[in-house]
């Protein structure tokens, strides 16, 4: 049996308590909350589903080394020591992010600099000859993280952030992130037992993650690759096995709506839920919120409307109004989500939340709040047995403690302390060309793993995705196989 080391799980602030309930009931061990991440132990096997599977981490790092420095030679030193013959050979590239917190270490382009000429002089001094940097797209990406004097070398198993999952073609201005997304699906505790409705569906980001986690799909089967895929220990065969296991999933009897009032936003939303292979889990129509219309059966709402930060409306305090007339009077017996950044906005919804979460989105200070709709009043809704608060949303409220130590509400996140991509509300996503139309699910992975082919994405036989040979997937053309 393969032998378990530490990992790292990293994710946004707020996402934490998810992430390791994700990392549970995928079968990591020893699984500890931190800030912005969550740490594990695991095998080979482990690291790739953890990359693979999850759906709120951003990225899963491999530390392989520990140590305190007082200063930047101390750093250089201790990098020195360790032998680089072990992940890098002349024909690869190598890169270093650092992100350090510390009065001693005050650049952390300084501190990438002396790791980067650390590896650098052990090669030359062994070989003559040094291994080249690459940052736009090196075979081994490097970490450093420094909290005063303690230090922590990782490698970094994932490469390209988590959250860029590959389906999306096409955004909106300001998208929401589909690790923030896929956490706030999470949160609700909702599994695919009812409806799901956006009625502000943007670019579908909520409405396709929400689909997968119905499934129960990995959100990994649309990457293109991972770091870990150029390591020199790199088990093909493992992680093929893992790609296309397909034993997890499971059907979804419900159905996703989402609905937008612009209706560049519903092209786009139909482009990126065709290019997941969703389109018979999700209709997408142009609707505006104030005409909807109670649903039929049960359902949830989840929906992420303008702050009137990069996006606002003409009368963005009226939105809000709207909203909460909308679900007082057409959305009755269920629930409803709300993320939003402004206070005064959440006060013009004029119903009493019965949770809120905080929630960064970027460096926005947000809250995700539960809203659940009944008629009568409070006390006679309890009276019938009915729960306002389950005890993982009660765990959930414990956790704003942490929001509310140095910052208050609708405060900005320093610019030391962004999470880790930056403002993602920022991030500028670009159409991928598509080179025949009949390859209109995905472009073909690197190397001979190629992408989907059909006119959704996905190839599905019968009423579940993803059926076929255990050892060759079938997804009409796509397959994860290796020459010899």
């Amino acid at each position: 049996m393969e032998q378990e080391f530490e990992l790292i799980a990293k994710t946004f602030m707020g996402l934490e308590p998810v992430l390791a309930q994700e990392l549970t009931q995928l079968g990591a061990n020893n699984v500890q909350i931190g800030r912005r991440m969550v740490s594990f132990t695991g095998d080979k096997e482990m690291m790739y589903r953890a990359n693979f599977s999850l759906h709120t981490a951003i990225r899963v790092i491999k530390p392989i080394k520990h140590f305190k420095a007082k200063s930047a030679d101390d750093v250089y030193e201790e990098v020195k020591k360790i032998d680089w013959s072990q992940y890098l050979d002349l024909k690869k590239s190598f890169s270093v992010d650092s992100v350090v917190f510390s009065d001693e270490f005050r650049h952390s382009k300084f501190v990438s600099y002396k790791v980067k000429d650390a590896i650098v002089d052990q090669f030359r001094e062994k070989t003559g000859q040094r291994p080249n940097i690459s940052v736009a797209n090196p075979d081994i990406r490097l970490n450093m993280h420094i909290a005063e004097d303690k230090c922590t070398l990782s490698l970094d198993s994932s490469g390209e952030s988590l959250h860029r999952r590959g389906y999306r073609q096409e955004s909106v201005e300001a998208p929401l992130n589909e690790v923030l997304a896929a956490g706030m699906i999470l949160m609700t505790g909702w599994k695919g037992d009812t409806d799901f409705i956006d009625p502000m569906c943007g670019s579908g980001t909520l409405l396709i993650e929400a689909a997968l986690i119905a499934r129960n799909m990995a959100p990994g089967v649309f990457r293109k690759e991972y770091a870990f895929e150029k390591w020199p220990d790199f088990d093909a065969e493992l992680f093929d096995s893992i790609y296309n296991d397909d034993s997890q999933e499971r059907e979804f009897n419900h159905h996703i709506y989402g609905y937008d009032v612009d209706m560049s936003a519903v092209q786009k939303a139909r482009l990126n839920v065709r290019a997941a292979g969703l389109t018979k889990d999700i209709t997408i129509e142009q609707a505006d919120f104030k005409d909807f219309k109670q649903p039929a059966g049960k359902a949830v709402i989840v929906t992420n409307p303008p702050y009137g930060e990069r996006i606002s409306t003409s009368d963005l305090l009226g939105t809000y109004r709207m909203i909460g007339e909308v679900l007082k009077h057409r959305f009755k017996d269920n629930d409803a989500w709300v993320l939003s950044y402004r206070e005064e906005c959440f006060d013009q919804i004029g119903l009493k939340p019965s949770i809120k979460i905080p929630l960064y989105n970027g460096s926005l200070e947000c809250e995700f709040r539960k809203y659940q709709i009944f008629e009568g009043k409070l006390k006679d809704f309890r009276g019938e047995g009915n729960i306002l608060k389950s005890d993982e949303e009660k765990r959930a409220m414990s956790e704003k403690h942490r929001f509310k130590q140095n910052r208050e509400f609708k405060k900005r996140l320093d610019e030391q302390e962004e999470n880790e991509e930056g403002d993602i509300r920022t991030f500028k996503f670009h159409r991928m060309e598509f080179k025949d139309r009949n390859d209109s699910g995905r472009e073909r992975r690197k190397g001979n793993r190629e992408r989907y082919s059909s006119d959704d994405g996905y190839e599905r036989r019968g009423s579940k995705p993803f059926k076929g040979d255990r050892n060759k997937r079938d997804f009409g053309k796509k397959s994860r196989r290796y020459e010899e």
